[in-house]
Order: C-alpha cells, then sequence, then structure tokens
C-alpha cells in the first residue's frame, strides 16, 4: 500500500488524458498568445551597463603636459638664446671688416676726369700734387652743362672730413650761390703762392677757399678745417 500523496503535489505522469500529446512543465507560465513574455530580472546589468574602467581595474589618462610658456622662461635660457644670435653677427662683422675692408671707404682714380677736362680745353685744369697718401679721393666727375665745363673732385681728408675741389668756367655770379648756397666773402686767405684767394662761407658747418680769374674759377669747399683746406688750394698745379 503507497503512502498518501499531498494535495498540492503534480502527478508524475503528464500523459494527458484522451491520448493527447505530454505537455511538459515550464519554468514559468506561457502567457497568453499575442501578449509578450515577461522575463524576470536576473540581477545582471545590461551590455550597455558593463563594468565600468573602475571595476576593470584601470585609471583615467593622465591630461597632456602642457609645455612651459616662452613668458615663464628663465633669464639664463633668455641669454643662452641671445647669445646664439649674436655670435654669428659679430663674426660676419670681423670678416667684413677684416678681412673686406668694410670700414673703408671706397676710393676712385681722379686721373680719367682730369684728362677729360683737359681734353675739353674750357679752361686751364690744376690738379692736387704731392698730397700724402692718406688724402683720398673718393668722387671724381667732369660734366658740362649750357657751354661750361666743371670738373669736381671730392675727397676724405686724413682727419675724416670731407673737401672738394671745383673748377669752371661758368659765369662766378652763377657758380657761387650754386656752390656756396649763398655763401659770402670772408676777406683774404694768405695763401702763399701769389695767388689771391678769398675765404666764403658756405652751407652748413662748410667753408669754402674761392680763386677767381678771368677764364675760370676755383673751390676748394668741405667741412674740413681750414688748415686742410688750404692744403689742397696749395697743392694745385
Amino acid at each position: 500500500m503507497e503512502p498518501a500523496q499531498p494535495a498540492d503535489r503534480a502527478p508524475t505522469d503528464a500523459t494527458p488524458p484522451d491520448g493527447q500529446p505530454p505537455v511538459r512543465p515550464a519554468a514559468g507560465a506561457t502567457p497568453p498568445a499575442g501578449e509578450p513574455a515577461l522575463v524576470e530580472s536576473t540581477g545582471a546589468t545590461s551590455l550597455t551597463d558593463a563594468a565600468t574602467p573602475d571595476d576593470a581595474g584601470e585609471q583615467p589618462a593622465p591630461p597632456p603636459r602642457k609645455e612651459k610658456a616662452r613668458s615663464e622662461r628663465s633669464p639664463k635660457d633668455m641669454a643662452l638664446s641671445l647669445l646664439v644670435l649674436l655670435v654669428p653677427i659679430a663674426l660676419l662683422l670681423a670678416f667684413y671688416r677684416g678681412f673686406l675692408g668694410g670700414d673703408e671707404p671706397v676710393t676712385v682714380d681722379p686721373a680719367p676726369a682730369v684728362e677729360q677736362a683737359r681734353a675739353a680745353g674750357a679752361f686751364p685744369v690744376a690738379e692736387p700734387q704731392g698730397l700724402g697718401s692718406d688724402w683720398r679721393a673718393v668722387s671724381a666727375r667732369y660734366q658740362t652743362e649750357s657751354g661750361a665745363g666743371t670738373l669736381r673732385i671730392g675727397y676724405l681728408t686724413p682727419e675724416g672730413r670731407g673737401a672738394q675741389l671745383v673748377e669752371s668756367n661758368a659765369p662766378a655770379e652763377k657758380l657761387l650761390p650754386a656752390e656756396l648756397s649763398g655763401g659770402q666773402p670772408q676777406g683774404p686767405a694768405d695763401l702763399p703762392g701769389g695767388t689771391s684767394w678769398q675765404r666764403y662761407t658756405a652751407r652748413g658747418n662748410e667753408q669754402a677757399l674761392v680763386l677767381l680769374e678771368p677764364n675760370r674759377t676755383v673751390i676748394v669747399v668741405g667741412d674740413a678745417g681750414e688748415a686742410e683746406l688750404r692744403e689742397l688750394a696749395t697743392s694745385l698745379r
């Protein structure tokens, strides 16, 4: 004789009556047709709620290191940068002055201009003679204008001043105002040689020595001292 079974215990024989197919017990109740199945939460998070970097043991990337601003450079760094720039410049200047003669004035040979003036025959041409090598000619030109010829030779004096020799057969009343900017006579210059040179004022801080002759006018003018102007005037032959 079998023991009594509880009233709520499911029968072990799942064969339905009248020859119908067996029905297998489901884990949950099957919803009626046309209604969505209910899914019980299993406590697991969705894929979008996957483990965060903290759960995986990862740390956020550190922010990029900012470069030091230029304003924050130390005085030593700035001095080194300036030194790097100045050294090549100093070397170039030394080469220019030492090997290329950068401080030396550009000199010219006045002989071609003097020969051109003599060949023109407009007036007797005088040429400086006996000047030292420290007198350097920096310009020389002969030109004709309105039927008058003019020879100009510029010099750099031993003291580093400027002096110019002007010889022309242009009328003195036109030549002197143009060359001396309205300069006025200051009396005789008393130069040796028997010639009657006159002292004149000139433009700015310049002064002049002027020789007036019937067929030419000779002017020695510049910012050089009077002694150097007199030396140039007395060297004319």
